[in-house]
């Protein structure tokens, strides 16, 4: 079974508590994206020899205006995938209840193959190919795997020269100094955190001395686990996109994001308890999701969790940082052993959230401060999860099952409302 007919499923599944107020001529609209946008993108390296990069864009669907959507660089896509994630990002943004519709941008392309003059020239390209798909209220891009505010602003830039105009909104994640939203980079991850421990107080429970296992120590997982140490959660394994490293007494997170931003592995840390110059227990990447904890953290890319050690996890609950991670037969098996997923739809929705509040900031002329967006982000963040446990309680489903519920009324609606 494809990625997207998974999605497709699960549409399927959620407009069955919906069928009696809407018809499934609506329902299956959303089966297919709208748009799908294809560039090639060639460009001069540093040796003077021309290469060409395949780009995709799936736009899924325009009813909540505008689109917003996430551009990627990896080597490894399919359509298949791109097509999937821009479905997930609409239901993401209908589950937390901001306007927007969503999309997925993505270039075929292994970015630590590429110089940082390269890399602009091809982020520039991509915008010469797809400018005119873009505008503050009609789809606004921003970063994604592998991607960044840099990379943001090379865009932007790039747009306002192809259009002889100035419009910031058009691209959100820019650098703090040129119209970024105030309470970004590791503070805005606290959107991760209010999820969580929104969930925990309503299950009347806590974060403190929970053990908590993250996978992959990208900007997401990094900053998820510096602030869950914070608010004294253990992190006990955490790994890169190869290696995983162990100690069960808690990491120095302030040393493990230092050797991140030096591009070094989690193998290069040295535990602060026997300052070893020797890392502590290695293993790969897949071993530690299998490992007893609270709380599961995947944070890398899709398909992580899957029937094949879905029935070894050990963990209590599952916050899904990453895109997909979990995989359908997954979800049944985790669901029959009591094992609480909290979806990627709403747990990392905070992202969307932040960016949709730099695209109003830059669409008015007129910025928050750190404490307003704070203040916005939490209360957005908040809502949404007492909205998904009270459906799920109420229809006695998953809370997968009950984001997509609220999110694909709210998405129907809509499309009655216009007249679809």
């Amino acid at each position: 079974m494809s990625l997207f007919s998974w999605v497709q499923d699960q549409i399927k599944e959620s407009y069955e508590y919906l069928k009696d107020d809407y018809s499934m001529w609506l329902m299956e609209q959303l089966l297919e994206p709208m748009n799908i946008v294809e560039a090639d993108l060639t460009i001069t390296l540093d040796s003077g020899e021309e290469k060409t990069y395949k780009a995709y864009r799936s736009q899924h669907s325009d009813v909540r205006w505008p689109y917003k959507g996430w551009i990627r660089y990896h080597q490894d896509v399919s359509l298949d995938e791109v097509k999937s994630l821009s479905a997930w990002m609409s239901f993401k943004c209908a589950t937390v209840g901001i306007p927007l519709w969503w999309g997925k941008w993505w270039i075929i392309v292994n970015p630590k193959e590429l110089s940082q003059t390269e890399l602009e020239r091809l982020s520039r390209e991509y915008i010469k190919a797809i400018y005119t798909h873009i505008w503050p209220t009609k789809d606004v891009p921003a970063p994604d795997v592998n991607t960044n505010s840099t990379i943001m602003w090379w865009m932007a830039d790039e747009y306002a020269k192809q259009t002889w105009s100035r419009k910031p909104g058009v691209i959100t994640w820019k650098p703090l100094t040129i119209w970024w939203s105030a309470w970004r980079g590791q503070a805005t991850s606290r959107g991760w955190l209010f999820v969580l421990q929104r969930y925990l107080t309503n299950s009347k429970d806590h974060l403190a001395g929970k053990k908590i296992i993250i996978q992959w120590a990208g900007n997401a997982g990094l900053n998820f686990a510096l602030l869950a140490s914070q608010a004294w959660a253990h992190i006990i394994w955490i790994s890169d996109s190869k290696w995983a490293i162990i100690d069960e007494g808690g990491f120095d997170m302030d040393q493990i994001i230092e050797l991140k931003s030096q591009r070094k592995s989690v193998i290069d840390y040295i535990s602060p308890t026997t300052n070893d110059q020797t890392p502590l227990d290695i293993t790969n990447n897949q071993d530690l999701l299998t490992h007893p904890c609270d709380i599961l953290v995947p944070a890398a890319l899709e398909n992580q969790l899957t029937k094949e050690n879905a029935d070894k996890i050990q963990a209590s609950i599952i916050l899904e940082l990453a895109n997909g991670p979990t995989t359908p037969d997954a979800d049944t098996i985790l669901d029959e052993r009591w094992i609480t997923v909290i979806p990627d739809i709403l747990a990392n929705a905070w992202w969307v959230t932040v960016s949709y509040f730099e695209q109003v900031q830059n669409n008015t002329n007129y910025y928050w401060t750190e404490t307003e967006v704070n203040e916005k982000l939490l209360v957005i963040m908040e809502q949404a999860t007492d909205w998904v446990m009270e459906t799920a309680q109420k229809n006695t489903t998953s809370l997968r099952d009950s984001a997509y519920i609220i999110s694909l009324e709210k998405i129907l609606a809509a499309m009655k409302a216009r007249g679809r």
